[in-house]
């Protein structure tokens, strides 16, 4: 996405620039010998597309510009099916754009996003060895886990967390909540393999993990903020979303007003660039931490 000093001029530029890589995609095929080349290309192009938005503040840009950029994905999925890479990149575009942009204002349709993407993550998931992830036996998948290894870590992960953000949506279906054991297993062959990942990403799941579940479903509170410490060490503070799932699930379960309004402080007084990649999330974090600081003697009565 390109970026430039006034916000219309970058929507209007960003339009264009999905309009030429749509060409691109529609055309190409046709003077090139090879489909896969083409969606090679153009791969290139996106990736290059995604890390620009990954700097970008300008939210209103991104949630317009999302859905052409899903569409562009499903079009080279179909073209090159068993591509690990763009299956993964895909189910992480649904979920995020799903769980940031429409949860809250349209439930049903994220649904059917994160649905998509927990689809298109099962299936990276496959392209890297771990057969039938869904509906192999229990012990099976775990011992299928295991074969797993570091350079699996993004793929683990990701789809750990697009199928959590699913699960999130459905707990109302007594066959999503039954896959959850499935996903913990894997975010914890993550924390095996490589626990740092995503500035301490594994940890940070875990600590919503143990901090959202009830006592007699495994909920543990202390494990939850040792999870969540470690998460903020790993990513350096960095990450702001980190504090901000340590305030809303953990300071809140422990009812601990001074913890919440504290850490929610820290992220909005953080700048958003601790990282060149964060940028767009840590814009995320500072909308959500002011929503939560303006609802705090809703939650601490």
């Amino acid at each position: 996405m390109i970026v430039a000093r006034d916000g219309n001029m970058a929507s209007h530029l960003n339009r264009i620039g999905i309009s030429l890589l749509l060409c691109i995609v529609l055309s190409s095929s046709a003077c090139l010998p090879s489909k896969k080349w083409t969606v090679a290309a153009t791969a290139i192009l996106l990736e290059g597309v995604a890390q620009a938005s990954y700097k970008q503040s300008d939210l209103k840009m991104i949630r317009e510009g999302m859905p052409a950029y899903l569409l562009l994905m499903d079009g080279m999925i179909e073209k090159w099916p068993d591509n690990e890479e763009l299956l993964i990149a895909a189910a992480q575009g649904y979920s995020s754009f799903a769980s940031t942009f429409l949860e809250e204002q349209d439930k049903e349709y994220a649904k059917v996003l994160l649905e998509k993407g927990r689809s298109y993550a099962l299936r990276s998931l496959e392209k890297r060895g771990l057969k039938g992830p869904l509906q192999r036996p229990f012990d099976d998948f775990k011992e299928g886990l295991r074969a797993l290894g570091k350079k699996d870590v993004p793929y683990l992960f990701w789809s750990a967390t697009c199928w959590a953000n699913w699960i999130s949506l459905n707990l109302d279906s007594m066959e999503a909540v039954a896959e959850l054991p499935r996903v913990e297993e894997m975010m914890k062959r993550v924390i095996q393999l490589d626990e740092g990942f995503y500035y301490g990403g594994p940890h940070l799941f875990m600590g919503i993990w143990f901090a959202s579940r009830p006592k007699i479903a495994g909920g543990d509170l202390k494990k939850a903020q040792g999870h969540f410490l470690k998460a903020m060490d790993l990513g350096q503070g960095k990450f702001l979303m980190a504090y901000v799932y340590y305030a809303n699930y953990y300071a809140r379960k422990m009812e601990d007003k001074d913890l919440f309004a504290s850490t929610l402080q820290k992220v909005l007084e953080t700048p958003v660039e601790t990282s060149p990649d964060l940028v767009l999330l840590n814009t995320v974090a500072k909308k959500k931490a002011k929503e939560l600081l303006s609802r705090i003697e809703e939650y601490f009565e």
